[in-house]
């Protein structure tokens, strides 16, 4: 879910929404910003027995997965655009909800291993990544009202469509945004009239004959 603005309040409000979405949340991490470290957040985790863990300050590496989604899902649907409109904030969170979907039901697409010098298809081995649906159905912690949300969903899922969903919200997002952009750019200044050269100011009137 997107926030306007880095609060607690908008924090919280993502948290609740990816609970809906995610019902087998077991655990969050986050970085040391204030709007998630405060005592509203952790009463809600504590409420839902979520483990709430936080990177330590000074290593970045510590969030290296949320790093790595930033760019896979997010910069890759959205871009890099400013987004700082109601009306923006509004498509985002459109955006979010099938995309969500794709990324937490769906198994992500296999990774490479590079086994030798040089990046040829000779020196790669490819392996399978985990299905987070059956991974989380597997966890004994997930509770059978959950996985049932899960088996529900998983089986209404239409990939092709959701896609096309995606696309086209993010195109209405494009315009929304290039628009605001030509809208705010400044107005043209017209050009000062020629000051007179220095000659022009140093001739000396004459009377007319």
């Amino acid at each position: 879910m997107a926030a306007m603005g880095a609060t607690a309040s908008g924090a919280l409000a993502g948290a609740e929404t990816s609970r809906t979405g995610c019902p087998s949340l077991l655990i969050t991490d986050s970085d040391n910003g204030g709007e998630f470290i405060n005592h509203h957040l952790l009463h809600w985790c504590e409420q839902r027995t979520i483990t709430f863990t936080r990177s330590r300050p000074g290593n970045s590496n510590d969030g290296a997965l949320v790093e790595q989604k930033n760019w896979a899902v997010v910069r890759a649907v959205v871009g890099y655009q400013r987004y700082d409109t109601p009306a923006e904030l509004l498509l985002l969170n459109k955006i979010w909800l099938p995309q969500s979907k794709m990324t937490k039901l769906l198994p992500a697409p296999a990774e490479t291993d590079l086994q030798g010098p040089r990046r040829s298809q000779d020196h790669q081995e490819v392996r399978p990544t985990d299905d987070p649906a059956p991974t989380a159905d597997a966890h004994p912690s997930v509770s059978t009202k959950d996985k049932t949300i899960m088996s529900e969903g998983l089986v209404e899922l239409n990939p092709g469509a959701i896609q096309r969903h995606i696309q086209a919200l993010t195109a209405e997002l494009l315009t929304l945004t290039t628009s605001k952009a030509a809208a705010a750019s400044k107005p043209r200044v017209q050009a000062a009239p020629p000051r007179a050269s220095t000659y022009e100011s140093t001739t000396t009137a004459t009377r007319a004959s």
